[in-house]
Formats: C-alpha cells, structure tokens, sequence
C-alpha cells in the first residue's frame, strides 16, 4: 500500500512515496516500483501486525525453552534432520547455513533484481508465520532505503528447498560477511556497515531457514518478467499496426463482429487496438490482397495467447509474492507449528515456463512480419531492404537486409529457450529433495526470452519507423493515420534518422532496447 508517510531510519531518503508492508498485499507494480528505487518502504506501524510478529517469535522461544523439536531450528538441515544440534550450538546453525550454501555461480543479479529479490522476501516474511524478530524485517527495509544490496549469484537453486544458495547472500550480508554493493563500490559488508553506523545482526533460531528457504528469487525475476512481458502485448499489438500500414494490408482482419465470434478476452483486446489504430486509414483503404499473409492476418491470435494469459501469471506470482513460503510455518498464535513444502515453486515455474513460450512466439511473430517489410516480392512497394538511398546509389546501399538476418537470429534463440525448465526436476541432496520445481532456472530463461524478444521489436521498430518515412516521401500515410500512431512514430524519428546510406544501426538498436525496456512510449 503507497503511502506519503516518510521513513523512519533511512540514511538517505529522497522519495516521498512510501510502500507499507505488513498491511495489505504488494503487487507486481509494488516490487517493480520498489526494483527501480522510485518509491521507499516501510513497515506497518498497525498493532496486530507487530503482534503477529512477536507471537511467533514468543512461541519459539517457549518450544526452545521445552526442548520442542524443531526442524532447521534444533535439528540440521535436509536430510540431516534426523541430526540433533547440541543446545551450545544452536545459536551457531543459522551463521552455518548461511555459510555452505555461499557456492553460488554466473552473474550477479542487477541491482533492480537484487532489489526486487529483498522485496520479495520482505513480503512473505511479514505475513508473521516465519518465526523472525521485527529487527529482522526492519533490516531489510533499511537495506532496501540505503540501496546497501547483496551481490547474489544468479545460479545455483533447483527451486525447492527454496532458492537457498542465492538467498544465502542476503543471510551473509545481513550478519556482515561477504560483499556488498554501495554506491555504485563492491566492498566488504562489515566495511559498509561501518561506514553507516550499523552493527550486523546475529541471526536468531529459524531466522537464517526463514531468509534462506523461500522463493524470493523466482518470484523477484517473476515480478520482473511479467512487468516486461505485458509491456510486449501493447508493443507488438502497436507494431502490427503499422505493418498493416506501411504493407496496405486488410484491416478487415480485424472486424470486430469477426472477433465477437470467437470471444476470448485477450485476442478480442488485441485486435481491438489494432482496429482502433488503423482506424483512419481503414475507412478509405480495404488493402490490396483479400487475406493477408498470417503474421499480419493473425496476429491478434498471437499476441492474445499472451494477453489471456496474463491473469493467470498474475494470480500465480502474486499469491507467491504474498505467501508463507518456507519451512516450517509458525502460528505464534495459535501455538501451531506446522511441517512441509511451501518452499516448492511449482506455480512460478509453471508460469514462467508458460510466459517464455507466448513471449518467443511474438518474437517469431514480429520477425516473420520483418521478412515481409524487406522482401520487394511481399512489401507492396516499398524499396528492397527498406533503403533509402538514392536510385543511382542503390546497388550499393543495403538498407535493413543485416537487422533482418539479426532478428532472425534473435528470434531463433528466443525459440530454442522456450523447453521448459520444470520437467527437469533432479534428485539432490541424498535424495531429500528428490522431486524439485526449477523455477528459479525458469524464470531465469523467461528473462532471456524477453531480453531477445526486445531485441527483435526494437529491430522492428527501427524498420517500421524507416518505412512510414518512405511511404510519405511517395505521398502516402500523410491523413490517414491515427493521432495514436502518429505520436508514437515521431517520438521514433526524434531518436532515430532515416537510414539513406548504410550505416552501423548497433547504437539505434540499443537505444531502441533501452527505450523498450523503461517502457519510454505510452501504449494504448
């Protein structure tokens, strides 16, 4: 829940939105706002949120005070949960795990994922059945203000128990051991805590099993994702318009009494865009072939498979956002200690794994749209690779033939990466956890996916922008177009110049990238 209340304790608090956990549930919006530090966090001042927190953390301490087994707590971890942990030692397990689980490996999370990683523990922590003291939750808010961020390992989790290796980095960096990214400096966390002041915290019993084992990581990459993915819908949707445009395709495809006969929710909205889009242009022009090839004709089949997906994805990551989801449950309350798998993350893998194959299939969608605009034999008039060079100048010029050949690259990666990760459950662990999600390694691809499926809109982009150029240099599109369409083509051309000699289009590209992935044009 945003709020305008500032932030108690925060070393450097410039924002003046404020997002409250412990009260209502956080959103996907919530942990992307929160990733891009535009807004800061807090923590409930409400009473029976602070109760439920002291409840589990007084019923601990009572089992404890019984001798109560307790797994993670007062026994060892896994498998070894048949092994008793000595009284003398139990306050020493928690820094332990933290430790053997530091083998994490390939790239270190970006700072918004770091970010977006924290905030997901943050929220299931606060739902009060993890057993950790308010000092815990308040550490990791104070993190998140100071941008003081763990570097996490993007490998090493099998997606249950939990995303336990890269979630150690959070365990590490809150008892002061290992790195920490701030101010932009990778220095040790001990150093960083000196140099703000802040004593590291010693880890309670349970504390480092409630950090450690959850799907916070998979579920940050999730929030991430799907951010990223719906984004695509309104692109792709928009893209198709003007290749409908610039290629005098048939608007008809996209009656709205055609698609009122097959009504799911998210094609009809996608071919609604598109005909609004085309509305202009569509009342004087009925194309020039009676069906278009299928990547202009069907695309709102395409990207409606996404579109009607996404309240699902949303519902699957947002009650894992917003879950219990370690081991074991404590219910301070009703002095409930409760045994299982929450750790499991089944439902974002699903959604992941899902999300990756509508995702490359727009990719697929879009360069299959590129191969048209280039090809003189399908482009209804437009230059050969889209050139806009001169006619005693065009036998050398190339146009966009190379950023055609690169989209199909791109798209064909994107394609290769859509087997899903789930399937490949192993045994591990002695075969304690012989049946795991791999959700983390899902959600992992699902952002490479994206990352190449960007890639190839902004290739589609660049091109489309280049052909409504040259169809106005021939007198077309000058009246015909949508207010909507027209603002979205010169916010291009502001940032892109019309390629009329062959020229490198690699600083275009990522411009166009960079601009697609902080969602700079408003669709729709």
């Amino acid at each position: 829940m945003l709020s305008e209340n500032p932030v108690n304790g925060a070393h450097d608090i410039t924002k003046t939105k404020c997002l409250e956990f412990g009260g209502a549930d956080i959103t996907i919006e919530d942990v992307v706002l929160i990733a891009q530090q535009d807004v800061n966090s807090s923590l409930s001042a409400n009473e029976a949120f602070r109760e439920r927190i002291q409840s589990g953390q007084s019923f601990l301490a009572d089992m404890l005070k019984n001798n109560d087994v307790i797994y993670g707590v007062t026994t060892g971890y896994g498998d070894s949960c048949t092994v008793s942990i000595p009284d003398e030692l139990l306050v020493e397990l928690p820094l332990h795990l933290t430790r053997f689980h530091g083998c994490g490996l390939g790239k270190i999370l970006d700072i918004p994922t770091a970010r977006a990683v924290i905030v997901a523990r943050l929220a299931s922590l606060v739902k009060g059945y993890s057993g950790v003291r308010m000092e815990l939750l308040e550490r990791l808010v104070w993190l998140l203000n100071n941008n003081v961020l763990p570097l996490i390992p993007e490998e090493g989790s099998v997606g249950a128990s939990g995303d336990l290796t890269p979630l150690s980095y959070i365990g590490a960096l809150l008892i002061g051991e290992r790195d920490a990214l701030y101010l932009g400096e990778q220095k040790p966390a001990r150093e960083v805590f000196r140099s703000l002041n802040i004593t590291p915290l010693t880890l309670q019993p349970k504390e480092g099993l409630a950090i450690m084992n959850g799907t916070a990581v998979m579920t940050a990459l999730a929030c991430l994702a799907y951010s990223r993915a719906e984004y695509l819908t309104k692109l792709s949707s928009r893209l198709t318009s003007l290749a409908v445009l610039v290629m005098k395709g048939n608007a008809g495809h996209f009656n709205e009494k055609l698609f009122a006969t097959k009504p799911h929710p998210g094609q009809t909205e996608i071919a609604k865009r598109i005909r609004n889009d085309l509305d202009g242009w569509a009342q004087r022009h009925n194309g020039n072939r009676l069906q278009d090839r299928y990547s202009l004709r069907c695309a709102p089949h395409i990207i409606g498979v996404l579109q009607d997906a996404l309240p699902m994805m949303r519902q699957f990551i947002e009650i894992e956002l917003n879950s219990t989801n370690d081991n074991p449950v404590i219910d301070g309350k009703a002095e409930e200690l409760l045994h299982g798998g929450h750790f499991y993350g089944g439902h974002i893998a699903f959604a992941m794994d899902s999300m990756k194959n509508c995702v490359a299939n727009l990719a697929d969608l879009m360069d299959r749209q590129m191969a048209l605009l280039v090809d003189t034999k399908y482009n209804n008039g437009l230059p050969a690779n889209l050139s806009g060079s001169s006619l005693e100048r065009a036998s050398i010029n190339h146009g966009f033939k190379a950023v055609q050949i690169g989209m199909s690259s791109w798209a064909a990666e994107a394609l290769k990466n859509t087997m899903p990760a789930s399937v490949f459950s192993r045994s591990t662990e002695c075969h304690n956890q012989d049946k795991v999600s791999m959700g983390t390694i899902a959600a992992r691809d699902c952002l490479r996916v994206l990352e190449l499926t960007e890639q190839v809109a902004a290739g589609l982009v660049l091109a489309l922008t280049q052909a409504i150029t040259l169809r106005q240099q021939e007198g077309g599109l000058q009246n015909d177009v949508c207010q909507a369409v027209q603002d979205f083509y010169r916010a291009v051309s502001e940032e892109f110049e019309l390629v009329t000699e062959d020229r490198p289009l690699d600083d275009d590209l990522r411009k166009t990238i960079d601009f697609i992935q902080k969602k700079k044009w408003t669709l729709y």
